[in-house]
């Protein structure tokens, strides 16, 4: 029999365990949303809340990730490149977006790109592996899953031929991502020669400060001077799709003076975690224009002061004249992106979002669910996704605005995940990402909010529960 006075000091224990973290979450005052969602959750899931709060919930961010003087020296290359432009020309209409990502980001703006863009594994996977054939000198890579099955051994395989011609092969996985991808495949690349990391390793105790901030980067660039960036990973299903249907997805190629700031971005991730500082010359070769595009490669991470590519995607919707499409797998949008859409639609702007009918998480897709009322609302045109999973994370604006990347229109992209995106200002390349954006519409359900409205009292009550929570989903 359990003395009633142990049961009262455990309870008393408990209570001051839950008013603590009640009281960290509120002090926290960053995200006030987020901050009521873990206040439901801790007052209203007895135990259960407080272990997710511990695991999850906890706001262990370091305010810089790499100094100031590390940070000079591997940007340095990109800084001396972008002064060396001959003619560099911003359009006017986005002069306000480039000078945002400058300030807050540091991202440098380089003209005179080429882009390719892919929107399938099959042909992503054969460009990738047709580039990194070509390396004569190093293959960078960058991915939040590099999966154990056909397509990740078919790649390994190939960065271990490189190898014994004598590249430098560094590969950058996601602890995370990639959890259930056995050592043994990892090691197998090492003992051959690959420089391989996990981002973020997350083992007990240190589990609970790392778990929630994932590296969801898709980076590749081979030789520094063509590289990849978008929505895709390594893995098989990305070629083959799920049970419902094909994967629909966006990645893009970059040949140019670009490839210089994702060769930057990468370098400085390995430096975060190998803690190698690597700024040679080789890495960064004399590179000609080559195309019409002028690209700015951002980043945004889970820590410091601003949320650079969500507040750039607010500029942009907010600056938006004739239309802005979005496809993105999730929406789940914070506070300024909901009303940059609504204040867009409502002033006339033809504001287009395209989702997946069906998802690969029910959960975050009950809480994108909740959130369609108030866009269609306002006037913003919703499309259903029906051919199969659509994970594309493209936007595309007043033919001349594109971005392509790894950023989710949902909290987690937006406050937890380490994401890059690729802004393109050119012409062509909106043309391309607008004319896939109206195809994949033929592949699309229109949803009207007379339809919307009339769904049953359990769908409703479902994602209502749903999007309490949805700043932890």
């Amino acid at each position: 029999m359990i003395p009633v006075v142990f049961l009262t000091i455990l309870g008393l224990a408990y209570l001051i365990l839950v008013v603590s973290a009640v009281v960290v979450v509120v002090l926290d005052n960053h995200n006030p949303m987020r901050a009521m969602s873990w206040v439901v959750v801790l007052l209203f899931l007895p135990i259960i809340g407080l272990v997710f709060y511990f695991f999850f919930g906890r706001n262990t961010r370091r305010e810089h990730l790499i100094g100031k003087k590390t940070l000079r020296r591997i940007s340095r290359k990109s800084l001396q490149a972008y002064i060396g432009q001959k003619a560099f020309h911003s359009p006017p209409a986005y002069s306000q977006l480039i000078n945002l990502f400058r300030s807050l980001n540091k991202a440098l703006p380089f003209e005179g790109n080429q882009t390719t863009l892919y929107f399938d594994g099959y042909t992503m996977v054969q460009a990738l592996m047709r580039e990194i054939a070509r390396a004569r000198h190093h293959i960078h890579l960058e991915f939040y899953i590099f999966e154990n099955d056909a397509v990740g051994r078919l790649v390994r395989d190939l960065l271990v031929d490189k190898v014994k011609e004598g590249v430098e092969v560094r590969l950058l996985y996601d602890d995370v991502g990639s959890w259930n991808v056995p050592n043994s495949f990892y090691d197998r690349m090492r003992s051959e020669g690959i420089e391989v990391r996990g981002f973020l390793k997350v083992r007990f105790p240190l589990f609970t400060s790392k778990v929630n901030y994932r590296n969801h980067r898709k980076v590749a660039v081979i030789d520094g001077r063509v590289g990849f960036v978008g929505g895709m990973n390594i893995a098989e299903r990305y070629l083959k799709g799920l049970s419902f249907g094909i994967w629909r997805d966006t990645h893009l190629r970059i040949e140019g003076p670009a490839v210089y700031g994702l060769q930057s971005n990468f370098l400085m991730d390995w430096f975060f975690v190998e803690n190698s500082l690597l700024t040679a010359s080789k890495y960064y070769p004399p590179t000609e224009p080559i195309g019409t595009a002028l690209i700015q490669t951002v980043t945004s991470e889970p820590v410091g002061e601003w949320r650079a590519i969500m507040q750039g995607l607010v500029l942009a919707i907010t600056s938006a004249k004739r239309y802005f499409y979005i496809q993105t797998p999730y929406f789940i949008p914070n506070e300024p992106i909901l009303a940059a859409l609504q204040t867009a639609a409502l002033a006339g702007v033809d504001v287009r979002l395209m989702l997946p009918e069906r998802s690969d998480s029910r959960l975050t897709h009950l809480g994108s669910m909740s959130y369609l009322e108030d866009v269609l609302k306002a006037g913003v045109k919703v499309y259903f996704y029906q051919k199969g999973f659509l994970h594309s994370k493209m936007m595309v604006s007043d033919d001349m605005l594109s971005t392509v990347g790894s950023t989710n229109m949902d909290f987690r992209s937006f406050e937890h995940n380490f994401e890059v995106n690729a802004f393109v200002y050119d012409e062509q390349t909106a043309w391309y990402v607008k004319e896939r954006f109206l195809f994949d519409q033929h592949e699309c359900r229109l949803v009207r909010l007379k339809e919307w409205k009339e769904r049953s009292f359990s769908e409703k009550f479902k994602e209502s529960v749903v999007r309490l929570f949805s700043p932890l989903l």
